[in-house]
C-alpha cells in the first residue's frame, strides 16, 4: 500500500515537474486563475477542463487555440496545488496506516479526521 501511494505521488510529481521545466524554457504569457487552496484548485480544474473540452469540440481556429493556450495556465495552477496537497495527503494516509497497523488508537483518532477532511474535498 505504501509503495502504491508513493508511486502515485511520484507519477503526479513527474507530470508537474515536466510542466515546470517546459515552462522555464518559454516566456510567460498569462498567469491564469490562482488556486490558493485545494477546494479552489479542484473547482478550477473541473471548470477549466470543461472549458477545454468545449473548445476542443469546436473548430480549432487561431482564436480558439489562443483561448486553449490561456486556459491551460489555470489548469497548470490547479494541478500544481492538487499535486502539492496530494503529497501531503499521502503522508497523512501513511500515518493512518501505521497507527492502525500498530493499534495506536489515540494517534489514529487524531490523524484520521485530518486525512478524511482533505480527502473529501477531492472525492465527494
Amino acid at each position: 500500500m505504501k509503495n502504491l501511494i508513493k508511486g502515485a505521488v511520484l507519477a503526479v510529481s513527474l507530470a508537474v515537474a515536466g510542466v515546470a521545466v517546459a515552462d522555464a524554457e518559454r516566456p510567460d504569457h498569462f498567469k491564469g486563475v490562482a488556486s490558493p487552496d485545494l477546494q479552489t484548485a479542484v473547482a478550477n480544474f473541473s471548470e477549466y477542463n470543461n472549458r477545454l473540452e468545449t473548445a476542443l469540440a469546436a473548430e480549432l481556429t487561431n482564436e480558439n487555440l489562443q483561448a486553449i493556450h490561456e486556459l491551460t495556465y489555470t489548469l497548470e495552477n490547479a494541478l500544481e496545488k492538487i499535486n502539492s496537497e496530494l503529497e501531503e495527503l499521502a503522508e497523512t494516509l501513511e500515518e493512518v496506516h501505521i497507527a492502525s497497523e500498530t493499534y495506536k488508537r489515540d494517534d489514529l483518532q487524531k490523524v484520521a479526521p485530518v486525512y478524511l477532511e482533505t480527502a473529501r474535498i477531492i472525492v465527494k
